[in-house]
């Protein structure tokens, strides 16, 4: 006998209704979600910063810096390798909403610029731009939970036709045949929920003295060797990917999966960052 579970949840949580000539206002899981990480990713960030005597004032800006690398990045990311034609005759849709369209690469991308601006000004309280990354990238796999959990509750990034017992029927996806199909969605939810987790220990176990590069290094790797893996799973986001040997996911992994291993390498070969002293 063959299972499956039907996915018919609703992508709105819960509308406002119109007050004072304003609205109605309606509350998507996928927004809540994705503002939930950088809120939660700040406390996470404030504890990093006392237990390595961080100044905290330096919170707020990291905050802003990663909000809009990590915005800019992703719609930058999702036009100039899904759709280039859009990036060039209408620019302004990268930066006016609906945000339809974000690329995890571009975030990546994005993010790795944003740390780098933050860190020039910052090396005399230690926070170099391999340090920040290391603990950003705890962050960003927390991240990667909520927003691709975010993106099952949209039923979107589907996989593809399966028979496995815990496949999803997506009812509210139009696109395609509502069949069973891979839940690629929660798979990488999942896995980059384990990512977080163990980079919060390696980073719990070292603090400070975590050699340099090594967490950006895991999670280039662990990320971009499953998202290789897990785009056999899923269906191709645009048209053009069904001629490619490799859709554009594998082929920007493969870059990605290759420098995390360059920085793992280079992390046995520098010392760590030598500790700050304690602030009372």
């Amino acid at each position: 006998m063959i299972s499956y579970i039907i996915w018919n949840a609703s992508p709105d949580l819960f509308t406002i209704p119109e007050i004072a000539g304003l609205g109605p206002f309606t509350v998507r899981w996928y927004g809540l979600l994705f503002a939930s990480a950088f809120l939660i990713g700040q406390q996470i960030m404030i504890h990093i910063f006392k237990k390595e005597s961080k100044p905290l004032e330096d919170i707020d800006t990291l905050t802003l810096y990663m909000v809009i690398s990590t915005v800019i990045g992703a719609r930058l990311g999702h036009f100039l390798f899904y759709e280039p034609e859009v990036l060039f005759s209408r620019p302004l849709e990268v930066i006016l909403p609906p945000y339809a369209g974000l690329a995890s690469h571009g975030a990546i991308i994005g993010i790795l610029t944003g740390l780098w601006l933050y860190s020039r000004s910052r090396k005399a309280t230690g926070q170099s731009f391999l340090w920040v990354t290391d603990r950003i990238v705890i962050l960003v796999a927390l991240a990667g939970t909520f927003i691709r959990f975010g993106n099952l509750m949209n039923s979107e990034i589907v996989g593809r036709p399966t028979d496995v017992p815990w496949a999803f029927v997506f009812m509210r996806n139009t696109e395609y045949l509502q069949i069973p199909r891979h839940p690629a969605q929660l798979y990488e939810s999942i896995s980059c929920l384990v990512l977080f987790f163990l980079l919060l220990w390696v980073w719990n176990r070292q603090k400070q003295s975590t050699p340099q590069g090594s967490l950006l290094g895991i999670f280039l790797v662990w990320v971009f060797t499953l998202r290789f893996l897990y785009e056999f799973l899923k269906e191709n986001q645009v048209a053009f990917e069904d001629n490619l040997a490799l859709n554009m996911g594998q082929v920007l992994s493969i870059p990605a999966v290759l420098l995390g291993i360059y920085f793992i390498w280079r992390s046995r070969r520098l010392p760590a960052q030598p500790a700050s002293p304690s602030r009372l």
